[in-house]
Parts: structure tokens; sequence; C-alpha cells
């Protein structure tokens, strides 16, 4: 865990005064400021995180009171990894973690981007959490849910529950159909390793075939633009037109739109014409 040094720049007026934040709240009174730069440092004396804000408000038990909150964290060449902006926060003296309130955005310097209404962020944990709604898009990636646990830079994230996902290739210029989908969750998301799992209920749509199925892996290209293969688990369904198939497993190449069923497939069929889908069993 690394060791953060707090240093606590207010600028009040034309009054520039440097304080080490435990400092803060001497006597038992609250204190207000107009202009206000919090920052952390790590053992090897770069620049971890900054936060700053409108004015704070020095509250008695250790809480600073923010509002117009920005705040960045900053790798270990100090290159900024995530931005964070809300309408107000709460930071902690003790353990350095944050609460934000309203209109809470996070962007990370891929520009992934995530809007809340309420975030706890704990440093040395390295977590954002939330369990209100949250919407996470980046290029032609959108992401809907309720409840989540993510690493500030948003790369891993898990969505509690009612997930939405929804990724559509043609803002790349590619000819791939738009995919959606859903689950009642939770869902995981490991953009490093171009992956995202879904679990209870899930349900994809593309371009008039449904897929159903209790647990869906999804494996994206390496910039998360396009789906290039689900595998299904657990009480697949396949819909398309009038057409059904039933099995326990099912592999689907997106690439080459190709659908190999296992696990005592109920149907088999070929569906002839553009866009097909070559279904075969074991």
């Amino acid at each position: 865990m690394r060791k953060q040094i707090l240093v606590v720049s207010i600028f009040c007026l034309t009054l520039t005064t440097s304080l080490y934040a435990q400092d803060f709240g001497a006597g038992g009174q609250d204190q207000q400021f107009q202009g206000f730069d919090l920052q952390g440092f790590n053992d090897d004396g770069g620049k971890a995180w900054d936060v700053k804000g409108d004015s704070a408000d020095v509250q008695g038990g250790g809480q600073i009171k923010l509002n117009n909150v920005n705040a960045n964290s900053y790798d270990e060449a100090g290159q900024r990894q995530v931005n964070v902006t809300a309408e107000t926060g709460y930071i902690n003296q003790a353990s350095g973690n944050m609460r934000l309130e309203k209109d809470v955005i996070i962007t990370s310097e891929k520009g992934t981007q995530l809007l809340t209404e309420s975030l706890d962020w704990s440093r040395d944990e390295d977590l954002v959490l939330t369990e209100d709604e949250v919407f996470i898009t980046d290029d032609g990636l959108a992401v809907t849910g309720s409840g989540m646990q993510a690493r500030p830079g948003l790369n891993n994230a898990e969505i509690k529950k009612d997930v939405r996902v929804t990724v559509d290739p043609k803002v790349h210029g590619s000819d791939a159909e738009k995919v959606t989908i859903t689950s009642d969750g939770p869902m995981t998301i490991d953009q490093g390793k171009g992956v995202a799992v879904f679990v209870d209920n899930v349900v994809a749509v593309q371009e008039g075939r449904i897929l159903k199925a209790d647990r869906m892996e999804v494996y994206f290209d390496q910039e998360m633009q396009t789906v290039k293969e689900l595998i299904c688990i657990g009480n697949v369904e396949l819909t398309q037109g009038e057409n059904q198939t039933y099995a326990e497993k099912a592999i689907y190449n997106a690439i080459e739109q190709r659908l190999v069923l296992s696990g005592s497939p109920k149907l088999i069929m070929v569906t002839e014409g553009e866009g097909a889908i070559t279904s075969t069993g074991n």
C-alpha cells in the first residue's frame, strides 16, 4: 500500500496558506474556504492524485465538504489516469476516502466515461462503488445498470443488476450489426482481456436473432469495438424468425456467423439465404 502524504493549499481571497490536512478543524470549529486544492503523493514523491473545489467546508469529525469537485489520479510516470467531477464531495481526512454526490462523471485516459448520481471512492483499495444507476460509454459501447464496483480507470467493472450492453461496430465503419445484451446480473467486464461475463436470464439480440442462456461470455476484439465470439451455457435457446433451437451450450462465432450447439440439442437447422447462421451439434 502506497504511503500518501497530504498537502493542502487553501486560497482565500489574496491570502495563500499551506497546511497539512490533519491541521483542519482544530478546536472543533467548522471552517470555510474559497478555492481548495488537496494533493496526495506516493513514496517516490510523485503526485498520486489531486482534488480541487470551488469551496471547502471543514466540518467536525475530520470531514471536508467540497463544492464543484474536480479530481484526478496519476500513474507512476505522472500521467493522468482518471478525471472525476461532481457537484458535491466529502473527504475523510483520516482515510482519504471520498464520497461524491450529484452529477458524478468519471472519465478515463482512454475516453471511457461513467455517469451516476453518487459514488464512494476508496483510495487504499483503489475502488469506486455505487448503488445507483450507472451509464458507461466508450467508442461504440454503452453499458447501463444498477449498482457498480470498478477500478477508477473503468477497465475492470462489475454491474450488479438490470444490465444492458450495446455494441455498435458501425461507429467504426464495420459492416457488422449492432448487438444488444441484457441480463438480470451481475455482469463483469475486463477491458484488458476483452471479455464480459453475463449471468441470470441473459438475452443477446442481433439483426433479428435472439440468443438466450443462463450464462454468456462475450469476447471482443482488442479495441472492444466488435463482438468476436459468444459462449452460452445453460438453457440455451436460439430464435430466428419462426425457427428455434435448444441446447445446453452454444458457441457463436460472430465473424463467421456460425453457431455450434452441444449438450443434447433438441433441434439443429441451417437457415438458407444471406446472413444465414449455420448450426452444428454434438
